[in-house]
């Protein structure tokens, strides 16, 4: 288990805390017997095309609190990436059942070459008092980037001595790019200021309440958890400054992806006591009800738990049966993050469907909190046997392209937005769906499997694309084996 330390302003990176990796290729049940004989070692490319940075990692975890203010103290070009999260906020906010979502507030402190020289602690002291005097937050983070970690900008002096003078928290993040190949390094660090400075001890026990952790999906585990006679308290899109200070009252944490939670559930059960649900997320029959049987144990329904999955048992299965006669034997290839990555994968299995391989982002051989149970990779292996062609990389593009050449799955199922270009580029059709609520449960798999049945019907603009569109990978590159540049 990760200890968490909530006195520290900064969280260990996950290479040195979880002992984390971005480069593998092989199969997944070969990566999960590596990880539990601790023997997991990183192979580092040759070639490198790309890295996600975590600054817009630890962004995404605060700038859609409703009533929050984030400075990016950087260059402005270091916010621009901070908007899409912005649009996400308005898009989606209806389907949480936020109609009037509050406006965004990214600012930037927009060091230039002087700055670098000089230092930008009084640029950023400036812009803590204006955002504060413009749009009056409860809260104001300031993210770090490259350019202020590199000159070392006293950040965490700077917003210690606002924070008296303005009275609301003035939240140090430290997610610099610099400090982790791994981009969910970012989510730790936006989580862990959230835990060190906002949440607070419990005054009461709120035993109805759960705390759920997730991007920004519809509201669809409310709606389950309206029949168990649970809330849901979402963390953090959508939230507001109050309700996470009042997360340490709930009766349990769930992530939905542990990629994105696992910092932050173990912090809230290590520092507040509340407990956290230590086994994968409901995507697939059998993740579902161990799930489930986990919530109903810990929050005190075990009844009310086994009535509300007899119930959807007896509902989804005949479109389940029908969707797996329909789907048996096509093959698909998976790329998205860890943990929702995996979740892909177990749908995948349910439906009857051959994954050819995956490429997944990174690979965490526990969480922080420890459990063997909470692998999503080593459930998916466990319950539906194992995955060929497993690649950890980190949006290492070029190696996508080359797979997919080589394999032609049916179908490519993608997590962020511009992988699914490249199945269509080979007239392959792509599916990605932003929402990660849409395949949990047995109404999110029946969901899942209408959604690729659709895009396996309807394939004639993909087919057109491949026959117009400019691979800027040559033959000589498509020829080569897809992880050469990964050493052995």
């Amino acid at each position: 288990m990760s200890e968490i330390n909530l006195r520290s302003s900064t969280v260990p990176v996950r290479e040195t805390r979880l002992g984390s990796i971005t480069g593998y290729s092989g199969t997944a049940a070969d990566l999960v017997s590596c990880a539990r004989q601790g023997c997991l070692k990183e192979k580092n490319r040759s070639f490198s095309q790309c890295l996600g940075c975590s600054t817009s990692n630890a962004a995404c975890t605060l700038i859609l609190i409703q009533d929050a203010a984030v400075i990016s103290h950087g260059p402005a070009g270091c916010a621009g990436c901070l908007h899409e999260f912005a649009f996400t906020y308005r898009v989606n906010g209806i389907h949480r059942n936020v109609f009037e979502p509050t406006q965004r507030r990214i600012f930037s402190t927009d060091l230039e070459e002087k700055d670098t020289v000089y230092g930008g602690t009084q640029k950023l002291a400036e812009a803590i008092r204006e955002v504060h005097k413009r749009v009056k937050p409860n809260a104001i983070f300031i993210i770090t980037t490259c350019a202020s970690g590199i000159i070392g900008d006293d950040v965490q002096g700077v917003a210690d001595e606002i924070e008296d003078e303005i009275g609301i928290p003035v939240v140090a993040v430290f997610c610099e790019g610099f400090r982790s190949k791994i981009w969910t390094s970012g989510f730790d660090a936006g989580y862990h200021a959230i835990a060190r400075k906002l949440i607070k001890k419990p005054q009461k026990k709120q035993d109805d309440l759960v705390n759920v952790i997730n991007f920004w999906g519809a509201d669809s585990i409310g709606e389950w958890f309206k029949e168990l006679g649970l809330r849901a308290n979402y963390l953090t899109p959508f939230a507001t400054v109050a309700q996470l200070a009042s997360s340490s009252e709930a009766a349990a944490t769930m992530q939905v992806c542990a990629t994105l939670g696992s910092y932050l559930g173990a912090a809230l059960e290590q520092s507040f006591g509340v407990p956290e649900i230590k086994v994968s997320p409901p995507y697939g029959i059998m993740q579902t009800h161990r799930w489930f049987i986990e919530l109903g144990k810990i929050t005190g329904r075990e009844k009310a738990v086994e009535s509300f999955l007899a119930k959807e048992k007896e509902l989804w299965t005949p479109s389940i049966e029908e969707l797996r006669e329909k789907l048996s034997g096509k093959t698909a290839y998976v790329t998205a993050g860890a943990s929702h990555g995996h979740s892909l994968l177990a749908l995948l299995k349910e439906l009857g469907m051959k994954p050819y391989g995956a490429a997944i982002f990174h690979h965490d051989p526990l969480y922080d909190n420890g459990e063997v149970a909470a692998d999503t990779l080593q459930n998916v292996v466990n319950d539906y046997g194992d995955i060929p062609r497993y690649t950890v990389c980190n949006k290492q593009e070029f190696e996508l392209v080359n797979v997919l050449y080589k394999t032609r799955p049916d179908i490519l199922l993608a997590r962020h937005g511009g992988m699914t270009l490249w199945g269509a580029k080979f007239g392959i059709p792509s599916l990605l769906i932003g929402d990660e609520h849409f395949g949990m449960g047995y109404q999110g798999l029946v969901q899942y499997g209408k959604r690729i049945l659709e895009t396996l019907e309807n394939d004639e603009f993909v087919k057109n694309f491949q026959q117009h569109a400019v691979n800027p990978y040559t033959q000589w590159w498509l020829a080569q084996d897809p992880y050469c540049f990964l050493e052995s």
